[in-house]
C-alpha cells in the first residue's frame, strides 16, 4: 500500500480516517491492522484511526468522534462553542445525534440526542450558534454561568434573533424565561453577569433610572469606556468583576481622576460583593450620588428592611 497516498488523503481530514474511508481508497483491512499493531497508527474508536503515533490534537479528536457517531451527528455544547469562537477547547467532546439514533459514548465523548438539529456544515459539522446557546444555558449550573454563556456568545457575534429562533424551535427548554431575559439584556448592551445583576438587582428592583451602558469618552488623546453613565447627572458607575492586580487599580484611579477633572463626574466603583452581596446598600449609595447631582426621582425600597428611601 502506498503510505504517502494514504497520508495525502488523511491530511485533508485532520489525519483521521474511518475504516469506510480507507476501504473506499482501496486500503486493505489487514494493512490497517498492521499499522495499529506496530504502533504507527492509533485506534481512537472502533473503525476510526489517526494515522500517526503522536499526540492527538483537539480537532482530530473531534473529527474522530463525528466519524464514530455516524451520519447526521454534530459537535455540540462546549465543543460547538469552541468552534464558534466563544469558549475554550473542552476536554470532553460533546456530540448531538438524531433522537432515533443509539450511539455508545467513546473515550471522552458525551452523546446528546435531539429530535431537531440545526447544524453548520464545514470541515467539522457543528450545531448552529443559536442552538448552542440554548443548549449551554439549559445545562448551566447557575444563573451567572448562564449569563456568561449568553454574553460570550453575543460578544463573539451570535445574533440574539438566532438564539430566539432556536428557542422557538424547541417545546421544552430549561431556563427559557431566563434566556429570554438575558437576550433582552444583551440587546440593551449588558456584557457581563455583573452588569446584569447591577441592572436587575440594583437599578430595576429599586426604581433607579436606567444607566446608559458602555459609553465612550475622550480624555486627552485617549478614549476610555464607562460601564454605566447616568446621563445628565454627572454620575458614572464602574463594575469590576475580576480580582484586580495593582497595575489595573492604578489605571482605574488615573481614569477616575481624569474623568473628574475633564467632565466633573462622580465615579462609583463596585465589585461583585457590592452588587451581588449587598445590592440594597449599593442602590442606596447610588441614590445618594444621584440626588447630590440634582436627581429628583423617587426610588423604592425592595423590602421593609431595605435602606433605599
Amino acid at each position: 500500500m502506498d503510505r504517502l497516498r494514504v497520508l495525502a488523503i488523511a491530511r485533508r481530514h485532520d489525519l483521521v480516517l474511518s475504516a469506510a474511508e480507507l476501504s473506499g481508497a482501496g486500503v486493505e483491512r489487514s494493512w490497517v491492522q498492521r499499522q495499529v499493531r506496530s504502533g504507527q497508527w492509533q485506534r481512537l474508536h472502533p473503525g476510526v484511526y489517526v494515522v500517526h503515533a503522536g499526540p492527538v490534537p483537539w480537532r482530530a479528536r473531534a473529527r474522530a468522534a463525528l466519524l464514530h457517531a455516524g451520519q447526521d451527528a454534530a459537535l455540540s455544547h462546549r465543543s460547538a462553542a469552541f468552534l464558534h469562537g466563544w469558549s475554550p477547547a473542552p476536554q470532553v467532546i460533546d456530540l448531538c445525534v438524531p433522537h432515533s439514533r443509539r450511539v455508545r459514548p467513546g473515550p471522552s465523548v458525551r452523546i446528546h440526542r435531539r429530535r431537531m438539529l440545526t447544524v453548520v456544515r464545514g470541515r467539522l459539522t457543528v450545531v448552529a450558534p443559536g442552538a448552542t446557546v440554548v443548549d449551554l444555558v439549559g445545562a448551566a449550573r447557575t444563573t451567572d454561568d448562564a449569563v456568561a454563556v449568553v454574553t460570550a456568545a453575543v460578544r463573539a457575534g451570535t445574533r440574539p434573533e438566532e438564539v430566539l429562533q432556536a428557542l422557538r424551535d424547541r417545546s421544552r427548554v430549561r431556563r427559557r424565561r431566563l434566556l429570554q431575559e438575558l437576550l433582552e439584556a444583551a440587546a440593551q448592551g449588558v456584557e457581563s453577569a455583573l452588569e446584569l445583576r447591577y441592572h436587575r438587582d440594583v437599578e430595576r428592583r429599586h426604581g433607579l433610572p436606567r444607566a446608559a451602558l458602555q459609553q465612550w469618552q475622550r480624555l486627552g488623546e485617549r478614549w476610555v469606556r464607562a460601564d454605566a453613565i447616568y446621563e445628565g447627572t454627572g454620575v458614572r458607575v464602574e463594575l469590576d468583576g475580576r480580582v484586580a492586580h495593582e497595575g489595573r487599580v492604578d489605571d482605574d484611579v488615573w481614569r477616575d481622576n481624569a474623568v473628574a477633572v475633564a467632565y466633573s463626574e462622580l465615579t462609583l466603583r463596585y465589585r461583585w460583593s457590592h452588587v451581588a452581596g449587598s445590592p440594597c446598600r449599593t442602590a442606596a449609595q447610588v441614590v445618594a450620588a444621584l440626588r447630590s447631582r440634582g436627581w429628583a426621582g423617587t426610588p423604592r425600597p425592595c423590602s421593609p428592611s431595605c435602606p433605599v428611601r
